[in-house]
């Protein structure tokens, strides 16, 4: 089996974190400034993906970087120094967020486009550099592992991964994924977790999955729970998170 065969443990979070950024990109370029509600459930969103980006640095960095650089030596140096430089841009977007947060009414447009361009340039380097993930650290895994070390590696990576963060991760994940890498993630969190645990990720993906999209899964992994119909039902990411 070829090295572009074989399990990329990048491919479908990467997908994700492309998703999120990308749709939260559009978010602040078309933002209003002089509608207080869409200001906040903008800057949100841009929270959660800081939130999700900076959570996906510190899982490659913690987990994956040391077993790269355990056979070979360097592999993970130009991914290291951009991880650094991507997380001082973070800050400064949170900073530029804040500003725009603060803001008076004819200040804000400026505010907005100053991080909408902070935000578009991140993007673009983020979208390289998990490219290059993709890619070559890829690669540098397969060389040096055999495909059950690195299943482990992506065991543990996902076992790192806090409650409130994995129903973030699997809201834009599994919705950027295609029908059949959707149909496994999903059908390994119907055999591993707990009933209310599944229903509770199906209910965060639901709204983000087209009707021809879910009858591909109903499909694959078979009949699905009724969605919850109580007013008084918690959020689903709250569900996960006391679930699990």
């Amino acid at each position: 089996m070829s090295g572009s065969e074989r399990f990329n443990l990048y491919t479908q979070i990467h997908k994700g974190l492309r998703a999120c950024m990308s749709e939260v990109l559009v978010r602040v370029g078309r933002l209003d400034p002089s509608d207080p509600a869409e200001t906040q459930t903008t800057a949100d969103a841009v929270r959660q993906m800081i939130d999700f980006a900076r959570d996906h640095l510190h899982h490659e960095e913690e987990l994956i970087h040391p077993v790269l650089e355990a056979r070979r030596a360097g592999a993970s140096h130009e991914s290291h120094a951009e991880h650094e430089q991507h997380l001082e841009t973070l800050d400064l977007l949170e900073s530029s967020l804040r500003i725009l947060e603060r803001s008076p009414g004819q200040e804000r447009p400026v505010a907005a486009l100053r991080l909408y361009r902070q935000l578009a340039l991140f993007v673009a380097e983020s979208f390289e550099h998990m490219h290059v993930e993709e890619t070559e650290n890829h690669a540098a895994l397969v060389a040096c592992y055999s495909e059950q070390e690195v299943l482990a590696v992506h065991q543990r990576v996902v076992a790192a991964v806090k409650p409130a963060a994995m129903a973030v991760a699997m809201r834009w994940m599994i919705p950027a994924s295609s029908a059949p890498e959707r149909a496994a993630v999903l059908g390994g969190v119907q055999r591993a977790a707990p009933a209310p645990v599944f229903a509770a990720v199906l209910d965060i993906v639901r709204p983000h999955l087209d009707a021809r999209d879910w009858a591909k899964l109903g499909a694959a992994i078979g009949p699905m729970p009724q969605e919850s119909s109580s007013p008084r039902a918690a959020p689903a990411e709250a569900r996960v998170a006391q679930a699990a």
